[in-house]
C-alpha cells in the first residue's frame, strides 16, 4: 500500500481535490492530519513509518506555506518531537 492509496480509499480526506491520487506524500499527510481521524493517522504511519512521517511533517512546516490547522500543527509537533525523530 502507498500513501496515495489512503486518499483513494478514503475520499473524504481530500474531497475537494480534482485528482487526489496525484498528491505528493507531504500533501497526503496534510490531508490526513487535518481531515482524518486517529485511525487514518495510524494507517499513514503504518505505511511510511513513524520516522519518515515525522520527517515529512517537519519538512512541510519549513515551507513558506503550510495549511495545517493551528491545533493540528501544535499537537503533531509535540507528538512527533516526543519520539526524538
Amino acid at each position: 500500500m502507498t500513501v496515495n492509496n489512503i486518499i483513494k480509499n478514503k475520499p473524504y480526506l481530500a474531497w475537494y481535490v480534482k485528482d487526489p491520487e496525484k498528491l505528493s506524500e507531504e500533501s497526503v499527510l496534510e490531508h490526513v492530519l487535518n481531515n482524518g481521524n486517529w485511525e487514518d493517522v495510524q494507517l499513514f504511519i503504518k505505511v511510511k513509518g513513524i520516522n519518515e512521517t515525522a520527517k515529512l511533517f517537519n519538512k512541510s512546516l519549513k515551507n513558506k506555506r503550510s495549511n495545517y490547522q493551528p491545533a493540528v500543527q501544535s499537537y503533531f509537533s509535540r507528538y512527533f518531537n516526543s519520539r526524538h525523530v
